[in-house]
């Protein structure tokens, strides 16, 4: 048992055996010269150098569910079953063999509070079915515009005893194999399109955008000041970790030299957002309702990314007028060649594959061709190869694991 600042953190043998157990095959893997590999693969092709090949990776998101099942745990403390999950999670991204880099130690989040409590002033709900993975739809608190008056600016304290806590626990638990370290997640996002729609709805919210545009612009300012508050408050605590040692932003140490006393500013770091919310609003009402709330955000810091999901054809020339970008996120509904014709050389192009192609193709050669023509037509261009938001396998379990070898063959063909 770990206790400290009134958080308690209870383990027995077999839980704690099995922890250590399984931190020792991550750290085996951390130590391994082909993660070293992975890495330089990834801090070249974002450092706009030539890679040994393109850098593959896919990310499960709903489908850990059908890979890792919650049954399958062992932890029953809610907090170190989520450090079971991640250990569990880098073990069979390791077997399915994409570019994962692994870090040499475990990440420890630092813990927040926030106020007011509900973070807005308002409580964000979702109508949510009762069956398993179904469709969810908005229920917004904002109904109406009396409703904009109880929108309240969230702040956030650093606890710092529930993170040492967390911190004290792991090193004692297998710090002598997976080092735990402190790191920094922004509290709230650049994408802030999310949470407005949470608070307002997705359709009130591009319907305000043509009949109640004051609402939307209030709106967004307001997503725009809180996270700017946020990063002041770290920035000034000198609570900030680098975060290029990850997936998709893995590169070169970001920014200026870091300063003798350690302390990180946002120009040493990556920011990523994207515009998922605005995806059916035209260029001018993305860049006025969207772009120009996220911009001074993203200026703070040293590289960004920018996009997901969404048809980003008719905004090209608005992401590329982001100052810091280095990562074009160019969707499988965004075109290609467009892209390719305007990003050439200087920037990253994050080539996202459709997941439901994959998921249901039905046979390995179109998912070769798939690969190949897009590969043929990257030619010369930085880029990474990237399957996101898998929300489920429909029972194809090896699917990633054939994908990824499909990707890595076409990739080294094509280096």
């Amino acid at each position: 048992m770990s206790t400290s600042g009134g958080l308690k953190i209870g383990w027995n043998d077999s839980e704690r055996s099995e922890l250590r157990r399984l931190a020792d095959r991550v750290a085996g893997i951390a130590a391994a010269p082909e993660n070293e590999v992975i890495k330089r693969r990834w801090r070249a092709v974002n450092g706009l150098r030539r890679p040994d090949r393109a850098p593959v990776w896919c990310r499960p998101v709903g489908a850990w569910s059908e890979l890792l099942p919650e049954e399958g745990l062992l932890c029953r403390d809610p907090w170190l079953r989520s450090v079971e999950r991640e250990l569990r999670r880098i073990l069979i991204k390791h077997e399915i063999g994409d570019d994962s880099p692994v870090a040499d130690y475990f990440p420890v989040a630092a813990v927040f509070k926030v106020t007011p409590s509900d973070t807005w002033g308002v409580r964000i709900e979702h109508h949510r079915p009762s069956e398993a993975g179904g469709s969810w739809k908005f229920s917004p608190p904002l109904k109406d515009e009396a409703d904009f008056e109880r929108l309240r600016m969230p702040r956030y304290t650093y606890d710092s005893a529930a993170t040492e806590s967390r911190l004290a626990a792991l090193d004692k638990l297998f710090g002598d194999r997976l080092p735990p370290r402190y790191v920094c997640h922004l509290p709230l996002s650049a994408t802030l399109g999310t949470v407005a729609a949470d608070l307002r709805g997705l359709t009130e919210l591009m319907l305000d955008m043509a009949v109640r545009p004051d609402l939307a612009h209030r709106l967004m300012a307001l997503m725009r000041d809180a996270c700017l508050a946020s990063l002041d408050d770290l920035e000034a605590a000198g609570r900030l970790t680098p975060n290029n040692d990850e997936a998709m932003t893995g590169s070169d140490p970001v920014g200026p030299e870091i300063p003798a006393d350690g302390r990180f500013s946002l120009k040493n770091l990556w920011i990523m957002a994207n515009s998922q919310e605005f995806d059916q609003v035209s260029p001018a009402m993305w860049r006025e309702f969207c772009l120009e709330y996220q911009r001074p955000i993203l200026e703070r810091f040293g590289l960004s990314a920018y996009g997901c999901c969404e048809n980003l054809t008719r905004k090209i020339d608005g992401v590329l007028s982001i100052p810091n970008l280095r990562i074009f996120v160019c969707s499988a509904w965004t075109d290609l060649d467009r892209v390719i014709e305007r990003v050439e050389r200087n920037y990253v192009i994050m080539w996202r594959q459709k997941a439901s192609e994959v998921v249901f193709a039905p046979d390995t050669d179109r998912l070769r061709q798939d690969l190949e023509s897009g590969l043929q037509r990257l030619k010369g261009a930085y880029y990474q190869i990237v399957l996101r938001e898998i929300q489920t396998l429909a029972g194809h379990l090896d699917r990633l694991h054939l994908w990824t070898r499909l990707a890595i063959e076409s990739a080294e063909k094509h280096a």
